[in-house]
């Protein structure tokens, strides 16, 4: 049975145009109103309050760590240069913590931002990238350092598990970088494929950054064995204090950027990621002139879908009395 909704007196009925209109902004006022509405999708984040936190947090950690690298190279080392003596390879772990470790962990929660998920997926996309290959380009010249720096001392190269590893993770990198302009930059992957790939995106670069952090870890602890003679590294000299701090920064870095991107509750939402599944320039499934056609029969298909409902469950009570009666 159709359901009627019973007007109190004395109270003009609503009419549709006015329910839509208090339902969508005004477009004289669309820049204001996407800031506020930016502002309150970030009030309405899920313990936005702990993300902010933790936010602050891994930023401030990020941030000293890199001072700490500096620090360490011009207090405790001989300073940067680039002339072939330990000044050229004081540039690798400094590149490294800036690009490699802190960079790319910015990166990797530029979408967890909850002031973003108004602004353009293809904006959020660009500088997701740029930030990647700001963070590519300064490991790449990190390692050019390490490799001039060795061969004018005629130190071996690629003998330790360090470097291994390194290489490996900057090797990947790379590959993860171009897949991800060829796949999700540019316009030309079918959407099944971007679909396909992007949890295998997702879980390939969280594997990659923890394992920057721990080859920085790797790094730092080797730099300090061989260099630390007199006195030695275990007589725990100032220097070796200094710089295991500096690692201890790294993993809390590290610990704070995987796990504000791997909480579910904090992912953009789902019509945004439905958003930057589609190829750039395919129009999106629900235009404006669309939603205005269909608003006036939502209310009507809402009815008709309770009341059809309600039937069907009524239907199915007295099959079951009948089924009980003929037992």
């Amino acid at each position: 049975m159709r359901q009627v909704r019973r007007q109190a007196p004395g109270v003009p009925p609503r009419s549709r145009s006015h329910s839509r209109s208090r339902s969508r902004p005004c477009s004289p006022a669309r820049p204001l109103c996407a800031v506020l509405a930016a502002a309150h999708g970030a009030r309405k984040m899920e313990d936005y309050g702990r993300f902010l936190a933790l936010l602050v947090s891994a930023l401030l950690v990020g941030f000293v760590s890199v001072v700490f690298s500096l620090v360490w190279v011009f207090r405790y080392r001989e300073g940067l240069s680039w002339d072939g003596s330990a000044g050229e390879f004081n540039w690798h772990p400094v590149l490294i913590i800036t690009g490699f470790v802190f960079i790319q962990g910015i990166a990797i929660i530029v979408y967890r931002l909850p002031w973003t998920w108004k602004c353009s997926k293809l904006l959020m996309k660009f500088i997701h990238a740029g930030l990647n290959t700001i963070a590519m380009i300064l490991a790449i010249v990190s390692m050019v350092a390490v490799f001039d720096f060795h061969n004018a001392r005629n130190i071996p190269n690629m003998y330790s598990l360090h470097s291994w590893i390194g290489l490996a993770a900057v090797i990947f990198y790379s590959l993860q970088l171009v897949l991800g302009f060829a796949v999700f930059l540019l316009p030309f992957a079918p959407v099944p494929l971007r679909a396909a790939l992007m949890p295998i995106h997702v879980y390939s670069g969280l594997t990659i950054f923890a394992t920057v952090i721990a080859t920085a870890l790797m790094g730092i602890t080797e730099k300090l064995i061989f260099s630390l003679q007199d006195p030695a590294y275990s007589a725990s000299p100032p220097e070796a204090t200094f710089v295991n701090c500096l690692g201890l920064l790294l993993v809390i870095f590290g610990a704070l950027v995987l796990w504000m991107a791997s909480r579910p509750h904090w992912k953009r939402p789902p019509e945004a990621n439905a958003e930057a599944l589609r190829p750039l320039g395919e129009p999106p499934e629900g235009t404006e002139a669309e939603s205005t056609m269909t608003d006036g029969s939502n209310a009507e298909k809402s009815h008709l879908g309770i009341s059809s409902e309600a039937a069907r469950k009524q239907n199915l009570k007295l099959d079951e009395a009948g089924q009980r009666s003929t037992m």
